[in-house]
């Protein structure tokens, strides 16, 4: 018996135990970190054991990947480099001359891959702002895959997954026409959220958020519970090369186990913040699918554990891009960075940072203004962020 075999056991005990079994040789109950590049063969191509050489296969990588797969309800995951070079593989897997279709609110380093490589690599992208609407309008006959961040990055946008599943299952029926459903599932993890149960083909993280949650790791990992994926992506992920070392699997690993202590204690923090932040004058607007104001409240209820709305806020402010300036200055505790997901508070602008390189009235449209700030809820207490936003807001307002 394996610990992530055994439906019963809930996601802390699965997050600890793993991939994560018991040294045979030392008994060490931590793994060792595996930094041997290569393993010794008994003869030619008979490895001693089942391991070759690290590009392909590693220890370390082994047992993150089983956990990330325990967690996300997934028969499989593979690790990467990074969240982009996960974005790039599975673009990769796609035939030439292909289609997809993103939501139109997506990460900008997402977007910049969609407009500037994939392109060269024969795969065109079509940014759609309400996927849920507009979705079978925008299928052409050599639409491969739609990708689809829930919620969105920045604006905090939720998408019915399990809807826009049901539209590509029909459309399948009625053409022929298989069209995978990639959900980058980064913001809120796998402890709020598995996009697979709802529907989804493939599950995206950028691990350097809350899966590692330390700040300490740029690393990225897929899940599928789909033989023929999992068959095209490991033999990508070799082929390619783009693999997390062995000890950025092992810190990662090693963050994992406390992601839902981190998660929820994030999330309820964020609730507070958002609440007081809806309440306050000088706010114009404020973007957080737990508040019950938002507009897919409902399907955070049934899409989301327990309704957490995550540890993510955007919120715009009086006073323009000034104030908003005047406003990731004036705090103490939340620091002024890109990234997300890590113990530490964040703050940016992303109009001119994370999405920075987006034209602005492709960003406007969907919502990212110059004034539009965005939060990492950290895990710092409540109260201390909170009087750290008031204290922010009264000077950045006055």
């Amino acid at each position: 018996m394996t610990i992530e075999s055994v439906p019963q056991f809930g996601f802390g005990t699965k997050a600890i135990h793993s991939g994560a079994p018991i040294d045979s040789t030392t008994g060490a109950v931590i793994e060792p970190i595996s930094l041997s590049t290569t393993f010794a063969q008994s003869e030619p191509a008979k490895p001693l054991g089942i391991y070759e050489y690290s590009r392909s296969s590693n220890p370390n990588r082994d047992n993150f990947e089983i956990a990330v797969a325990a967690l996300e309800r997934a028969k499989y995951a593979i690790a990467l480099g990074s969240g982009s070079a996960a974005t790039a593989l599975i673009i990769q897997s796609l035939p030439i001359n292909s289609h997809i279709i993103s939501g139109g609110d997506v990460y900008g380093g997402t977007h910049r891959y969609f407009t500037k490589v994939a392109n060269t690599h024969g795969v065109e992208a079509t940014f759609v702002g309400d996927l849920a609407a507009d979705l079978e309008a925008s299928i052409r006959d050599n639409t491969k895959l739609v990708w689809l961040e829930t919620p969105s990055n920045p604006t905090l946008s939720v998408t019915d997954i399990s809807k826009i599943s049901q539209i590509l299952a029909a459309h399948e029926q009625k053409t022929g026409n298989k069209i995978l459903l990639v959900v980058d599932n980064t913001f809120l993890s796998p402890y709020i959220s598995n996009p697979l149960v709802h529907g989804a083909d493939v599950v995206v993280h950028s691990v350097t958020k809350y899966i590692n949650g330390h700040s300490d790791v740029v690393m990225g990992v897929l899940a599928t519970n789909s033989d023929e994926l999992h068959e095209k992506f490991r033999f990508l992920q070799n082929a390619i090369g783009s693999i997390p070392s062995p000890f950025d699997s092992w810190l990662a690993h090693r963050g994992l186990k406390t992601l839902h202590l981190r998660v929820r204690q994030a999330a309820t923090s964020a609730q507070k913040i958002a609440e007081f932040l809806s309440k306050s004058s000088g706010v114009v607007k404020v973007n957080y699918p737990g508040l019950k104001s938002h507009k897919n409240h409902e399907v955070v209820l049934h899409q989301h554990r327990d309704g957490l709305g995550g540890g993510m806020i955007s919120f715009r402010i009086e006073g323009g891009a000034k104030a908003a300036a005047v406003f990731t200055s004036s705090t103490k505790l939340f620091t002024l960075a890109e990234s997300l997901g890590g113990i530490e508070s964040l703050i940016e602008v992303p109009a001119i940072m994370t999405h920075g390189g987006i034209p602005k009235a492709e960003r406007e449209a969907n919502g990212v203004y110059d004034d539009l700030i965005r939060l990492s809820v950290g895990i710092e207490e409540t109260d201390d962020l909170l009087a750290d936003i008031q204290q922010a807001l009264a000077v950045a307002t006055a």
